[in-house]
């Protein structure tokens, strides 16, 4: 066994740093590889009613267990949660194509995403084990863009394979496998600096944030609640229009491609803009997206996708930094399980949107209002704490 590492910066290499990343993106895929053949899986797999759940019933699961992954993280140290996380996301992930009818189907989905938030909340401790600081930001902001480029492959791959065969999609959860290797070879158990060390750092590097943790989760849930609206409904109303599988894929691709450059541009954002003007943009782009989404066109449903991909490369990826920054060393593990469990809270709450009367025409225009009034609160927030400092 052996590790690369920059021994002289106390750093990963590039090899370590990618890794990180390729197992962040492990998170959206859960979910969303299904999103492109829904309709052809879930008969595949004797879904009759509620396919939906297939996509959002791992957000539950990963609600569920959330807690108790997080005190575990923070008793047996993230590494070896990590480890364990990546074999059963595997296994749980391929051995779903076994697997006939509601009961057990819903029960591996509902345990695959308590297995995701083991592996979300374990690879953003590493990465805030070896990053501090501005660093930290720029890392967990490509971790966002890593997330989207996976939601990018995974979603395109899933709707191709998906054509051909409605298990075929089954087969790229094994890639955990893959990553858990890189992990073994790429990334040291243990940080070169001791903790106390390590909580120096911490506290020269901090940079003030203004919100609250609990504000902190609640904008976390309210966020990708928005967003995931548009990947479980997305994938429906398009069916309805003629949109094959692969053309639905392709979509939800898009918005995760623009997703990733967004993230890459949100530490310049922020340093412009102060974190809650970003996230107040990033509702404000939600909003916008949903009123496209309204317009039978193509091309209003391309801008659409433009938008809401900008909002949440400027929502989850800010969110999840500030987080690890109002966290303490001792109790990181465990903020960021309840940071997992505001963002798949806001996944699971999705299911329910079928049964809001008026159908898909009120939940487009129900998304857009939500957002314009979270954008105006974050706004007022954010004005009314600036002039209390100065």
């Amino acid at each position: 066994m052996f590790y690369l590492l920059d021994i002289k910066m106390n750093t990963l290499t590039t090899f370590g740093s990618f890794t990180l990343l390729c197992i962040s993106s492990l998170t959206i895929m859960v979910g969303t590889l299904l999103a492109p053949g829904l309709v052809s899986i879930s008969d595949g797999l004797g879904i009759v009613e509620n396919s939906v759940f297939l996509i959002t019933l791992p957000s539950l699961g990963a609600v569920v267990f959330a807690p108790l992954a997080g005190k575990l993280i923070d008793k047996y140290g993230a590494y070896k949660l990590l480890i364990i996380g990546l074999l059963l996301y595997g296994l749980f992930g391929t051995s779903l194509y076994f697997l006939n009818g509601p009961t057990p189907v819903f029960i591996n989905r509902f345990l695959l995403g308590g297995i995701t938030a083991i592996v979300m909340a374990s690879s953003t401790v590493l990465i805030s084990m070896w990053y501090h600081g501005e660093e930290r930001l720029n890392m967990i902001a490509k971790q966002g863009m890593a997330v989207e480029l996976g939601g990018v492959i995974f979603l395109f791959l899933g709707g191709l394979l998906a054509s051909l065969f409605w298990g075929l999609p089954l087969i790229l959860y094994l890639i955990a496998g893959l990553f858990l290797a890189m992990l073994l070879l790429f990334v040291p158990p243990k940080h070169p600096l001791n903790t106390n060390t390590e909580q120096a750092v911490e506290g020269r590097s901090n940079t003030s944030t203004k919100m609250s943790l609990k504000s902190v989760y609640i904008v976390s849930t309210l966020a990708m609640t928005i967003f995931f609206i548009s990947t479980v409904s997305l994938p429906i109303t398009m069916n309805a229009q003629q949109f094959d599988e692969a053309e639905i894929g392709r979509l939800l691709a898009f918005i995760s491609l623009v997703a990733v450059a967004t993230a890459g541009f949100m530490p310049k954002v922020t340093k412009l803009l102060t974190e809650q003007k970003t996230l107040a943009l990033a509702f404000i782009a939600y909003g916008v997206s949903y009123l496209c989404f309204l317009q039978a066109s193509t091309a209003f449903l391309f801008f659409g996708a433009v938008l809401i991909g900008i909002g949440f490369g400027f929502t989850i990826p800010l969110l999840n930094h500030m987080t690890v920054e109002l966290s303490e060393v001792n109790v990181r593990g465990r903020n960021l399980s309840y940071f997992t469990m505001a963002v798949f809270t806001g996944q699971f709450l999705t299911s329910f949107i079928e049964y809001i009367p008026g159908g898909i025409t009120n939940v487009f225009i129900g998304c857009t209002v939500c957002s314009a009034l979270i954008a105006v609160i974050l706004l007022v927030t954010s004005r009314k704490t600036h002039d209390r400092l100065n």
